[in-house]
């Protein structure tokens, strides 16, 4: 970081402070993280803007613990303060009294020397991979927590002596009627089963993202354009937007972002899930390229950038093995040689194509066998 930066953000740049955290706990902001020491107290430096921060618990073997965090949108000179509680192992605002943020911002200078320095080297690849994420988008959505965990957050079905001994009751009967149609070893394990704790998902825990129909095409639909729709996405498409970004279709690219972070740093792999669902619907979207070139012109970029920040060996492992992302591109690129789009997106479109041959040496020219005709033999 040069002089002047470094100036300017001294300045600037917003604070974060974590206080009473145990040593070896694994603290991180963006795409820098670390494990914490005795005099640890938190960041500072930070340039305004949405980041992530995040932490896991460790133990005295040097496991840690599923990771977790939160999105916030740190404003010029800020001062953001979070407390470790050692009974959950979990981060919380609880118990900062408005005394104490005065009396941090105060004594700031007494805390510098207890404060790390944001890794501006990282920055701009950070903005690279957030610039569509919005306080729009992560009200729409952030869980009502607004935490992120990398495992789901389940609690068990509260009850009462007379409903479990009721639950009992109904289960053997259930399992009767099981030995009956079955053999008794199914019925026993299937009986355990039954008296495990039913498992719910933890109210307010669960990531809001844009549901995406199955519906595919529009209702009263003409059998040619069920045809039609049944392959290309621009009918969904149309529908996610309506639904969740109707005051501008660039939101989506928000919410593909930041699925990728909550994967990619948050280890959440249902963001991996949500993120691969909307690339193939835009990249499935023909009809859709005319009608929405800046959206896909900058989905090009998100893409590349996407790209370009994780290891080659990922998409071997968990892309590639179900052929997804070649497939998919495929499909996009083909349509953007195909259709009258606007020329600088398919310039820019078709300039990845040949930039991710040369780099992954991926063949977008060859049919993939799923889309290959098929012979019917008949006698």
């Amino acid at each position: 970081m040069d002089q002047q930066t470094a100036q300017v953000l001294f300045k600037e740049g917003a604070t974060f402070i974590f206080l009473d955290v145990s040593v070896n706990t694994e603290f991180g902001i963006d795409y820098n993280s670390w494990q914490v020491g005795p005099n640890f107290r938190g960041v500072k430096m930070i340039p305004p803007g949405i980041h992530f921060v995040y932490f896991s618990a460790c133990n005295k073997e040097g496991q840690t613990a599923p990771r977790s965090g939160f999105f916030h949108n740190f404003q010029p000179r800020e001062i953001v303060v979070r407390k470790w509680d050692k009974l959950t192992e979990d981060m919380t605002s609880e118990g900062v009294t408005a005394d104490d943020m005065e009396r941090f911002s105060s004594n700031m200078q007494d805390l510098d020397r207890f404060l790390g320095p944001y890794p501006y080297e990282n920055y701009k690849k950070w903005v690279s991979m957030t610039n569509h994420i919005s306080n729009t988008v992560l009200e729409h959505v952030l869980p009502d927590n607004g935490m992120v965990h990398s495992v789901t957050q389940f609690e068990s079905k509260a009850s009462t002596s007379q409903s479990r001994k009721r639950d009992r009751e109904q289960q053997s009967m259930e399992t009767d009627s099981t030995e009956n149609a079955s053999n008794n070893v199914s019925a026993a394990e299937d009986s355990e089963m039954k008296f495990l704790p039913r498992m719910t998902v933890l109210p307010g825990t669960s990531i809001r993202y844009s549901n995406i129909t199955k519906r595919r095409y529009p209702p009263g639909a003409t059998p040619a354009e069920v045809t039609r729709y049944s392959m290309d996405s621009s009918f969904l498409l149309e529908t996610i937007l309506n639904d969740w970004y109707s005051d501008s279709s660039l939101g989506i690219l928000g919410e593909i972002q930041f699925a990728f972070i909550c994967f990619l740093i948050g280890q959440n792999y249902d963001s991996f899930e949500q993120w691969k669902k909307l690339v193939h619907v835009l990249c499935t979207s023909e009809e859709a390229l005319s009608v929405h070139t800046e959206l896909f012109l900058q989905l090009v970029t998100v893409l590349h950038f996407q790209i370009r920040d994780i290891p080659e060996d990922f998409f071997v492992d968990i892309v590639s093995q179900n052929n997804f992302l070649t497939t998919t591109l495929q499909e996009f690129f083909s349509n953007l040689q195909s259709n009258p789009v606007d020329s600088n997106l398919k310039r820019k479109g078709l300039k990845f194509c040949d930039h991710l041959t040369e780099k992954f040496k991926w063949d977008f020219m060859t049919e993939p066998e799923d889309y290959a005709p098929v012979v019917v033999e008949t006698e």
